[in-house]
């Protein structure tokens, strides 16, 4: 590829502002709320990828389309059905199904239809160009876990206990859902907590963390066909 270079640059800066991402969102969760810096990272690292798509793009509709005129606005396809699809690739990057039959096997595998990430993922930049930032919700979930011996039992939210139910032999309180006081079993609660992406209901670090790796896969088998 051609912009192998830059691709591969906006790729580390990626892995290096989520790096830095990490520290921001901690202390977002200490402070309860979602931080502006953390809103800006979370911006930078999507356009960043998004530029990644479209460097290849650019690099495939040259490889393989030299032939034919360049879209005054080429942009790496993304579509919601196989229709829409065939009609891009047949408009967008005209030879290109004839002259890299892989290429397009490769584009079409991570398309919507086929792999929902690419739609969450674009729906998200799509947020950040023509709105503010993307919206970020925190929420807690709670998880009980009743030990004894070596073993243990546990429960998040969702699961309710109704009058003379035991765990690990210790009766559980109905009211509270929690085990009665005892000293035979040990009870532990951990609240987990996060931030996600409202739109998408993603949870922010996964999301962030997969789009970056599903990009350095893709623009390594690219890479094979460019």
């Amino acid at each position: 590829m051609k912009r192998s270079a830059s691709i591969k640059a906006l790729l580390a800066r990626a892995e290096a502002d989520f790096s830095s991402l990490k520290a921001d969102y901690d202390a977002s969760l200490h402070e309860k709320h979602v931080r502006e810096d953390l809103k800006v990272g979370i911006k930078n690292i999507f356009e960043n990828l998004r530029s990644c798509l479209d460097y290849m793009a650019h690099d495939i509709f040259e490889s393989h389309c030299g032939g034919s005129k360049k879209p005054s606005r080429l942009y790496f396809p993304i579509r919601q059905s196989q229709k829409e699809f065939d009609s891009a690739i047949a408009s967008g990057f005209p030879g290109l199904l004839v002259a890299s039959p892989q290429t397009v096997q490769i584009l079409d595998a991570i398309q919507p239809f086929h792999d929902v990430w690419l739609g969450h993922f674009n729906k998200l930049n799509n947020h950040n160009k023509h709105q503010d930032l993307v919206e970020q919700t925190r929420t807690e979930q709670r998880q009980v876990t009743v030990s004894r011996g070596g073993g243990s039992v546990s429960w998040g939210p969702g699961v309710t206990f109704g009058s003379g139910v035991s765990v690990m032999g210790v009766p559980i309180d109905p009211n509270t859902q929690m085990p009665v006081p005892n000293n035979v079993a040990t009870t532990e609660v951990v609240t987990w907590v996060n931030f996600k992406f409202a739109e998408i209901e993603q949870q922010v670090l996964p999301f962030i963390e997969k789009s970056i790796g599903n990009i350095q896969k893709l623009f390594k088998d690219l890479s094979l066909c460019v």
